[in-house]
């Protein structure tokens, strides 16, 4: 059984799409409830409850830990360490593999393109926590206690979320024909994930026992300038390129009304230097062609984010 933790998530959805669409046996597990489709059933539990995951996780085969929570350095700080602790225990007990969806917090200021062996250079609080996370995970690898694989992802693109900037800021304003914005400086290079291409990831390594104990960098096209970015999406919407930058200063100030946005400040260090991601060994272990941004935010443009 195929079990995921943080259902209902932008990222839980793309991989139960993909777990159903060939017919696996799924169980959902959130705290609120969530729609269920074909072989799959949700489970009431909260991460933080180790006898609610216990009981959500019986028989699983393989977990996948896709939760999100509040994003604020002070509340990571509390949460994550009981959160992983709770869940490195039941997987344990169930015997069963942990596929742990990651983000790049924890490599800090990178000088080229981020990779699996990239070392761990923090420079965020956040990225601290995410450090102690993915060592908790593999230093139970090491030891032979657990079967696990971390999956690690840049900035996604092709959803709702409003965690996604690039959605919110480029796409969801060209839709409406109104100015773009873009954090950071335009010049540098930035990469998205397209969260299709996410959840399909997801759904290789949990088919692929042999892929599990190592750290992978989910398929990522390669990084445009933010300007490049902006001209594209409006050549699709038949729409003038028009945009502005937002500085560090103007999310402190935001911040100051918005929790989301005050917790971005820390990471404005992504936006103002070129944020390079290489998935070249996922692509050619699994021949994953990476969906061109072109070709993902045009689809993005007749679906979710259409012209109005």
């Amino acid at each position: 059984m195929h079990t995921i933790l943080g259902a209902g998530g932008t990222v839980a959805n793309a991989l139960t799409r993909q777990l159903e669409n060939n017919n696996n046996t799924i169980r959902l597990v959130s705290r609120r409830e969530v729609q269920t489709g074909k072989n799959t059933t949700w489970k009431k539990a909260d991460l933080f409850n180790l006898d609610e995951l216990r009981e959500a996780t019986k028989g699983s085969t393989i977990i996948y830990l896709c939760a999100g929570i509040v994003y604020d350095a002070e509340i990571w700080k509390v949460q994550w360490p009981i959160i992983i602790k709770n869940v490195i225990a039941v997987a344990k007990e169930n015997k069963a593999r942990l596929i742990f969806f990651d983000n790049v917090y924890m490599y800090g200021l990178v000088d080229g393109a981020m990779k699996e062996t990239t070392p761990y250079n923090p420079v965020s609080e956040k990225g601290e926590v995410r450090v102690a996370v993915a060592n908790a995970i593999m230093d139970e690898v090491k030891a032979g206690t657990l079967q696990a694989s971390i999956a690690r992802a840049p900035d996604f693109y092709g959803t709702h979320n409003s965690n996604s900037f690039f959605d919110m800021m480029v796409l969801a304003k060209y839709a409406k024909k109104e100015m773009a914005q873009w954090i950071g400086d335009a010049n540098k290079k930035h990469c998205f994930i397209y969260i299709e291409d996410a959840g399909k990831a997801m759904y290789l390594l949990g088919q692929n026992p042999d892929s599990d104990n190592k750290i992978w960098h989910l398929p990522t096209a390669p990084a445009l300038t933010g300007k490049e970015f902006i001209k594209m999406t409006a050549d699709i919407y038949n729409t003038k390129p028009s945009y502005f930058s937002l500085k560090k200063w103007m999310l402190w100030v935001i911040g100051k009304f918005m929790k989301f946005v005050a917790g971005a400040v820390e990471m404005y260090y992504q936006y103002d230097h070129d944020y390079e991601f290489d998935s070249s060994k996922f692509e050619q272990r699994f021949n994953f062609k990476p969906t061109p941004y072109a070709e993902g935010i045009k689809k993005m443009s007749e679906t979710l984010y259409k012209a109005v």
